[in-house]
C-alpha cells in the first residue's frame, strides 16, 4: 500500500460509518483508547468504536510510516478531529496487516490525548 493510500485508509476509519469500520478492523485488533475500559481487544474494540458517533472531519499531521516487514505497516500521527460543536486531538498509532493482495486490516490502534502538565512552581 503506497503512502497516500495509507493515509486515506486511516482517515476513512475516523469518518466512515460503522459497517466500514467493522470491515477494516481485524477481529484480533488490540486498542488503547482514552476512555474506560481503556484497553480493548477483538470484537469488543470493534463494537466500542463502531457504536460511537463518527467524526465529520479529520486532519492528520506529523505522519510517519514504517514497513518493518512484508505485509505489515505501522503508522504514527497527530490527529485533530471534529463533529458538530465537538473537537478531539490525540497522538495515534495504528498497525495494519495484509491479508491478501490489496486487502488490509487494522490489528492495533492507540490514541493518547494531550497530557495535562502541572504548572511548575518556580522558586528562586
Amino acid at each position: 500500500m503506497d503512502d497516500a493510500r495509507v493515509w486515506s485508509f486511516e482517515k476513512s476509519l475516523w469518518v466512515g460509518d460503522a459497517d466500514h469500520y467493522r470491515e477494516l478492523v481485524d477481529d484480533e485488533c488490540l486498542m488503547v483508547l482514552p476512555n474506560p475500559p481503556f484497553v480493548m481487544g477483538g470484537k469488543q474494540a470493534i463494537e466500542a468504536v463502531a457504536g460511537t458517533p463518527r467524526w465529520s472531519s479529520i486532519d492528520i499531521s506529523d505522519g510517519r510510516i514504517a514497513r518493518p516487514q512484508e505485509g505489515l505497516i505501522v503508522i504514527a500521527y497527530h490527529a485533530k478531529a471534529s463533529r458538530d460543536d465537538e473537537s478531539y486531538e490525540a497522538r495515534c498509532t495504528s498497525t495494519y496487516r495484509r491479508l491478501s493482495h490489496e486487502e488490509w486490516r487494522v490489528i492495533q490502534h492507540q490514541q493518547t490525548p494531550p497530557l495535562a502538565i502541572p504548572a511548575v512552581d518556580e522558586k528562586v
